[in-house]
């Protein structure tokens, strides 16, 4: 659905490939009324589609020499494992968070994938369907990519958040949890005057950091694979002045080297963001398990 072939300028392309398909259309920044249907089926059917692929690894585990696709998997539960282990001490616990940090890897990295197919292919699909079925093809709102809609990635983030407190009152009980967030960091005094000076600015200091580490846990995945949607965009909008262009060989030659060259890039990009996410949910669900 190139901007040219609906009329569009650059820029209401670009807005019209940013818009979710919403129940209504937001009216602030904050919208808790607001639901991105594209987001929870894609996310919801990848996740799915994750599980399966694990269970299916799993079933198909033999203890002779394995396949490419069981090595595959071996490797990258290995990974996932030591990891655990080097930041959850607690067995027990590593026996429910090693499964559920591969199983977020997994999922996120799908999520991300879904920025590799071309930009124009799944929205032009929808398209055709809403004139199919005699709507106006210029509302068929979709996006795709499930990590580039920040509610996905606070919304993920904040389950870590939800963790983090309940192994912190599984492990240091209501009252260990209490004390600390009451004496860490600075400690706390005798002097019952100066104890409550120390457990305000305590409590507000651990307030701060759960909500700092949120943020910036699913600001970080949103940021990377908004950006580049973003670039993909500008890619496809290339090749649609490729499309026009009356000379044209650099437009279009600069078209292909700069999609091939982002794409593979963009390859690292999404491995490695996955693998971020997954590493600081399980330092926070590590540092829940510690006491100071």
């Amino acid at each position: 659905m190139a901007a040219e072939e609906h009329g569009q300028t650059a820029g209401q392309y670009i807005v019209h490939h940013l818009q979710h398909l919403q129940n209504v259309k937001q009216g602030k920044i904050v919208d808790f009324s607001v639901i991105n249907y594209d987001s929870i089926v894609v996310g919801g059917l990848l996740g799915l589609f994750a599980i399966f692929v694990l269970w299916l690894a799993a079933r198909k585990a033999t203890s002779g020499v394995p396949g490419r696709f069981q090595a595959a998997v071996e490797m990258l539960v290995e990974m996932v494992d030591n990891q655990a282990k080097a930041n959850i001490r607690n067995a027990e616990s590593r026996k429910f968070i090693a499964p559920l940090g591969l199983t977020v890897f997994v999922w996120i990295f799908l999520m991300n994938a879904m920025d590799m197919l071309p930009v124009d292919l799944l929205p032009k699909l929808w398209g055709h369907g809403y004139e199919a079925a005699g709507m106006n093809p210029h509302e068929a709102f979709l996006r795709v990519v499930p990590t580039a809609d920040l509610s996905t990635t606070l919304g993920l983030a904040l389950a870590v958040l939800l963790l983090r407190f309940w192994y912190s009152l599984k492990i240091k009980g209501a009252g260990g949890w209490a004390h600390e967030l009451v004496s860490a960091p600075f400690g706390t005094s005798k002097n019952p005057i100066f104890a409550i000076i120390l457990g305000v600015i305590n409590l507000v200091m651990q307030i701060i950091e759960y909500t700092a580490n949120t943020v910036s846990h699913g600001m970080r995945l949103f940021g990377n694979m908004y950006a580049g949607e973003l670039v993909f965009m500008l890619i496809a909008l290339m090749g649609g002045a490729a499309a026009l262009s009356i000379s044209g060989t650099l437009l279009p030659l600069g078209h292909i080297i700069a999609g091939t060259i982002w794409t593979l890039f963009h390859i690292l990009v999404i491995t490695l963001q996955a693998f971020i996410f997954m590493m600081l949910a399980l330092i926070y669900l590590g540092q829940a398990h510690e006491h100071h």
